[in-house]
């Protein structure tokens, strides 16, 4: 069994106790993280790797972020940065191979305020993540692409769906590029395994604490490539995490594969 998560971190240094508790109560092989919010030299390489992982990272002072860890060995680091537009310094996409997967870690733009410059960058960023993922499909190894889409497919991905019109991550072109994955041939791990639960990824925080249960969304996902559908066994979020003292906003995705 191969058992991968997905963790939007919201800060890796400032959520490093909830990183490495979660890290320890857990059996995942391989960990993809977004959002570190620092810079290569800061990455808490040496506390990651007294819980057990190696790790490789593409950081960036006080935003964006990525980084794969895999227990008991190193990622063999294939690419940082996606195709397609040399003059885009954001630290969005690592991808490395471990034990015979292509795993790709993403944290795509979020695109608010929408309409918009940031809107126009998010679907910019989607259109070569498309387009690369299409090359990655065709070269045939069996594949994750995971991360923080900043996206919810569809309205059973949000408990209030109306409440999310407005945003970006609920916008008509987000949701359709994110189909267009689909139909390209990515299988959404999740929704295979619970085809119609409330699954969700991200909560609010609350003022005075705690989170704001009534503004779930899924937004964090593992697409898989074709060949990894028949190994796909289960899938979920590890909720609990959301209440911890001092948490991310987002909660861990995980899949098992056989």
């Amino acid at each position: 069994m191969v058992r991968i998560a997905t963790f939007n971190v919201n800060g890796v240094n400032g959520r490093l106790p909830v990183l490495l508790k979660w890290l320890t109560a857990t059996t995942y092989d391989i960990v993809c993280l977004q959002e570190l919010k620092t810079s290569d030299e800061k990455f808490p390489a040496e506390a990651i790797r007294e819980a057990g992982y190696g790790a490789i990272w593409h950081g960036q002072k006080s935003y964006n972020g990525v980084a794969i860890l895999s227990r008991g060995t190193d990622p063999v680091e294939r690419r940082r940065g996606l195709p397609g537009d040399p003059d885009d310094s954001h630290s969005r996409y690592i991808e490395a191979g471990v034990d015979g997967l292509v795993v790709g870690c993403l944290y795509l733009p979020n695109g608010n305020p929408a309409p918009g410059p940031k809107f126009d960058y998010k679907l910019r960023w989607f259109d070569r993540l498309i387009s690369y993922g299409q090359d990655l499909l065709k070269a045939g190894a069996p594949t994750v692409l995971c991360g923080d889409y900043n996206v919810v497919p569809t309205p059973i991905d949000a408990v209030a769906p109306r409440r999310w019109l407005g945003d970006a991550v609920y916008f008509p072109e987000s949701r359709q590029a994110y189909a267009g994955m689909l139909e390209d041939g990515w299988i959404d791990a999740v929704r295979r395994i619970h085809p119609e639960k409330g699954v969700y990824t991200y909560w609010n925080f609350s003022f005075g604490g705690g989170y704001d249960r009534s503004s779930g969304l899924r937004m964090d996902h593992l697409l898989v490539s074709p060949s990894l559908s028949p190994r796909l066994r289960n899938a979920g979020v590890d909720v609990e995490t959301r209440g911890w003292e001092k948490p991310s906003d987002h909660a861990p995705a995980w899949i098992d594969l056989d």
